[in-house]
């Protein structure tokens, strides 16, 4: 072990949230030798079920929060991080977010020892992460917080960037259709068959062969399907079958123009002449 991880180990880690991400986070720092020093959280059955995973001390009262850590780790809901920032008692540790979508200003500015540890991944409690090929985006105001941010990202993950916070807005942005909509159009797919008594489980392999497609070519390139060249033929009798729900049937519709449309601007792009 060489010097830099033998300080980070040492380091007084304290959670500010108990969810998703900070359950992940925290337990997978833990199997690298990090521990954990507290974990704070409004709901006390989160901050002692996470404490107890991580045998550290829990408090669900923000004046509790032991002012000698060396790292404090904000991982809330975005409309709270703000109010928590705020009633934060001062101290003189590193304060960093885990918010995609939150800029480092959210920080005040007499803290000048702060900032952003973003790993791309959608978590959940009960279901083991492995980090290491997980994208994590930094942020921080100063050199030297972000030497370590980077030290201790990297005993997780083999691919730390930098990103500013406009960038990842972006990221965040492209996040959330990449994944959350896709679920979402995931559990609609799961209802239409459950309605006709089909099982979702007959999707997988072509859910699988779908993400698999993105991985080794363009998703342009990978796009199929009636909306690609437009059946209206295939749309319409779609568009006939989802009458009786007006909101699929309108999501159906748009999707599939969207679709087509990427699709013709492609087409378009790929056979303009070159331009000096």
């Amino acid at each position: 072990m060489n010097n830099s991880v033998k300080q980070i180990t040492k380091k007084k880690i304290i959670f500010i949230g108990a969810g998703n991400l900070a359950t992940c986070l925290s337990l997978a720092w833990q199997k690298k030798g990090i521990s954990i020093y507290q974990v704070f959280s409004r709901t006390e059955k989160s901050a002692r079920e996470l404490a107890t995973k991580l045998n550290c001390s829990w408090t669900t009262n923000i004046l509790e929060i032991k002012d000698d850590a060396d790292l404090y780790v904000f991982s809330v809901k975005d409309s709270v991080l703000k109010d928590l920032l705020e009633t934060m008692p001062p101290n003189n540790g590193i304060w960093v977010h885990t918010a995609g979508s939150m800029s480092i200003s959210v920080f005040p500015d007499s803290h000048s020892s702060c900032g952003v540890f973003y790993p791309l991944q959608t978590f959940s409690k009960d279901r083991p992460v492995d980090f290491t090929d997980i994208p994590i985006f930094l942020e921080a105001r100063n050199a030297d917080v972000y030497a370590l941010l980077e030290d201790i990202a990297k005993q997780l993950s083999n691919n730390v960037i930098r990103a500013s916070s406009l960038q990842r807005q972006y990221l965040h942005i492209a996040a959330v259709f990449a994944c959350n909509f896709t679920n979402h159009m995931y559990a609609i797919a799961e209802n239409i068959l459950s309605a006709h008594k089909l099982d979702f489980k007959s999707l997988i392999p072509l859910i699988q062969e779908t993400a698999q497609k993105t991985i080794s070519l363009h998703p342009i390139d990978a796009q199929t399907g009636p909306a690609v060249r437009y059946d209206e033929n295939v749309i319409n009798k779609h568009l006939d079958f989802l009458s009786d729900t007006p909101t699929l049937q309108t999501l159906y519709k748009e999707l599939s123009n969207s679709i087509h449309k990427y699709a013709v601007n492609t087409h378009l792009q790929e056979n303009e002449p070159n331009k000096l």
